[in-house]
């Protein structure tokens, strides 16, 4: 299944998706091993994993690929990975987010919004 994307727009994919994902695959994997980042995030009935825990999971993968690996699935996550960032960064709680449930979210996405 192609969702066919042309050179500019896989371009342009990978242009926002390094802007979005400010963690490294390592600083990713490391945060999603504590508990905070098992805490956050939404859980469909039976599973154990939150929706961003598994995107996290996901990120690092895409990030440690070259380029040319990169699939049609792993544009389009990386696309659904810029469109949540974008979203949830426009709901920053006042003071400091350093400890909030808001940054846990985001890490859990690949963006610390303290980076």
């Amino acid at each position: 299944m192609s969702d066919g994307y042309t050179d500019d727009e896989r371009k342009q994919i990978r242009d926002d998706f390094h802007d979005a994902v400010t963690m490294t695959a390592s600083e990713i994997e490391r945060w999603l091993e504590s508990d905070d980042s098992r805490e956050v995030g939404q859980k469909h009935d039976g599973d154990d994993e939150s929706t961003g825990h598994a995107s996290g999971r996901r990120i690092a993968s895409i990030l440690r690929k070259k380029q040319a690996e990169l699939t049609d699935d792993d544009y389009s996550h990386m696309r659904k990975v810029v469109g949540y960032v974008a979203r949830h960064s426009k709901q920053r709680p006042d003071g400091d987010v350093t400890d909030t449930r808001w940054r846990f979210s985001l890490m859990n996405w690949g963006h610390d919004p303290l980076q």
